[in-house]
């Protein structure tokens, strides 16, 4: 049955359907990942270090955190606050260095899931509704095909800029400066761990938040009559720099802010706070609840109905 419910990059056409289509193996992204994969375990085999350890433990706070999390997704994609061209450049660079996609490449994978879950049903790739394992192989060794899909525009801002053209065309070689630097600093052995054990991990974290925040959590928001509305995993906000509250995302999805209380810990929100008293931040949005910035945020758990609206903060 075609899906008529548009998003603000995605608008379906007369055939359009959320349902309809195949899951086909994608050999570049299935060789990505499963040469990442053995690159990091030989690293922590053989060249077992401590401060190889630490190195890419850092590398991917800059890269999620500031990169993933508060560059593409909830800058770039979302533009739930605003910074200077520079430092938006650089924040999505380091998103890129996640080793998932180029910006361009991630409003696909953002997009088109984002509207399926949003119709009164949608494929089994993007509900995240198989067994665990299956999903597993789905995410992160194959591809959707859709049979009769919508259009999606991505806004000039980003398509025309020469910057973010480049990095699309060239975002797995983007690794290799990193990786030079890495091993004039140690050797093959930082190689591994700061490249290859890194972007496996972060994949790998990366589906595991996705498939869990679509399938297992709390709802204080409750969307009625689509095919998947996010969960909130409290315990995760931490580790997962904010995003494990995904049901607050799908509630207010241009918010800057993903942990609404102070009790739901969203290391991306402290981060756009930090830039903004340093002056580097400005017109950042956040849900237009009572008590939001305060300690809690009483009147909206457990509404079923209400608007997603936003106030500059």
């Amino acid at each position: 049955m075609p899906s008529t419910r548009a998003t603000d990059r995605v608008t379906p056409t007369a055939t359009s359907s959320a349902t309809e289509g195949h899951v086909a193996w994608a050999p570049a992204k299935s060789i990505w990942y499963t040469g990442m994969l053995i690159g990091g375990l030989v690293g922590v085999v053989f060249f077992p270090s401590w401060q190889a350890a630490s190195l890419t433990l850092g590398l991917m706070l800059l890269t999620l955190c500031l990169g993933h999390s508060v560059g593409m997704h909830r800058l770039l994609i979302h533009r739930s606050f605003e910074v200077p061209r520079w430092l938006e450049y650089t924040l999505v660079y380091l998103g890129t260095l996640v080793g998932m996609a180029g910006p361009i490449g991630m409003f696909h994978i953002h997009e088109m899931r984002d509207w399926q879950q949003q119709q009164p049903d949608c494929h089994s790739f993007a509900k995240h509704d198989v067994d665990f394992w299956r999903d597993a192989v789905w995410q992160m060794h194959c591809e959707q095909v859709l049979t009769h899909p919508p259009d999606l525009v991505i806004e000039p801002r980003v398509t025309e800029d020469r910057f973010y053209q480049w990095l699309d065309r060239t975002w797995r070689w983007q690794q290799l400066p990193l990786a030079l630097l890495l091993f004039a600093l140690g050797g093959i052995g930082f190689v591994l761990w700061g490249i290859c054990l890194r972007v496996a991990v972060s994949l790998t974290g990366h589906w595991c938040t996705v498939h869990f925040a679509h399938t297992t959590g709390e709802r204080p928001f409750v969307q009625d009559g689509i095919a998947v509305d996010g969960r909130n995993l409290p315990k995760l906000g931490l580790f997962t720099f904010g995003e494990a509250f995904h049901n607050n995302h799908h509630a207010f999805p241009r918010s800057a802010r993903m942990g609404l209380t102070a009790t739901q810990i969203d290391p991306g929100w402290w981060v756009i706070r930090s830039l903004a008293w340093l002056g580097l931040a400005t017109d950042i949005r956040v849900p237009d609840l009572p008590g939001i910035l305060g300690s809690s945020a009483d009147s909206a758990p457990g509404e079923k109905q209400y608007r997603p609206a936003y106030r500059i903060s």
